[in-house]
């Protein structure tokens, strides 16, 4: 899975830093984590076609994560886009999402389907989305990704069978036994399960404790900094955090790398954003626009 950072900016946009969006692509599709302004220039200057995005996934409705949807829409359906494109989102998305529609008058020439989203998981056929509220002013959700298990073959067990290579092979990772050779090869002693990678987009939200088990032992969390340390009673009026307080989510999560972003614009330099998180949790980084990151 390789994760591009569009925008790291927070409220106001800075020349290096564009408004929230991120693109997380699985192979097969990719999913877009909000849509701030100058999101398709950034899919651009990335290399990702937006024909390729199969979901939308909007935190919130405030204009610095969704300003760039209406021009990626027109864009789509200039460019005839034929397959079908999920939108997803909090509560009060569908009025708002045709309300976007009438403003611009844009005249979709594909289907869209808009789902108001409340905590708890969906399933796709390989990963699963959960949902969990954020603590900001206007309704707003975190998003977990999460690949569903794998199944490997333990070939030096099927080596003992003489079995190295044969269609049969699929029966075990489907859990089936088998014969071989008059051999009985159970699949629970041919198969070994991995467990599937956690991504988590969370930005726009206070400090809450409930994040620590939302977050859990996440291979990487992208998570709000919006302030310094010294701004803490500030970032809790508004609903942020500090980065002291992503990197404290990310000990206390276990999760294996924190990625701060949604930086405010005062921060010309967000060392001293890094510095703070990293006397907390050494396994962080601050993302740049374009940044992009294997997961």
């Amino acid at each position: 899975m390789k994760l591009t950072i569009l925008g790291t900016g927070s409220a106001m946009p800075t020349p290096s830093r564009h408004h929230s969006a991120t693109a997380l692509d699985i192979g097969p599709e990719v999913l877009l984590f909000d849509c701030g302004e100058s999101t398709q220039l950034q899919l651009m200057k990335a290399g990702i076609s937006h024909n390729k995005i199969s979901k939308i996934f909007i935190t919130h409705w405030h204009g610095d994560h969704v300003l760039g949807l209406p021009g990626l829409l027109q864009s789509m359906a200039l460019n005839k886009r034929a397959k079908p494109l999920d939108i997803y989102g909090p509560a009060g998305t569908r009025e708002r999402f045709r309300k976007v529609l009438d403003a611009f008058g844009i005249g979709l020439n594909f289907k869209v389907s808009v789902t108001e989203l409340k905590p708890g998981a969906f399933n796709a056929e390989k990963y699963s989305i959960v949902v969990a509220n954020a603590k900001h002013s206007t309704p707003c959700l975190a998003f977990a990704f999460q690949e569903k298990q794998k199944i490997h073959i333990n070939l030096d067990y099927l080596k003992k069978f003489g079995l190295t290579q044969d269609p049969v092979i699929g029966s075990l990772i489907k859990g089936k036994d088998i014969i071989w050779n008059k051999k009985k090869i159970k699949a629970k002693d041919a198969t070994y399960a991995v467990k599937g990678k956690k991504f988590i987009y969370l930005v726009d939200s206070a400090y809450s404790a409930h994040f620590e088990k939302f977050a859990n032992d996440a291979a990487l969390l992208l998570c709000e900094a919006t302030f310094a340390d010294d701004m803490k009673d500030s970032a809790a009026e508004f609903g942020h955090m500090t980065a002291t307080q992503a990197a404290t989510l990310a000990k206390k999560a276990n999760v294996k790398k924190l990625i701060i972003t949604h930086f405010s614009q005062r921060y010309k330099d967000v060392s001293i954003l890094l510095k703070e998180a990293k006397k907390v949790f050494a396994n962080t980084i601050a993302a740049e626009d374009l940044m992009q990151v294997e997961i």
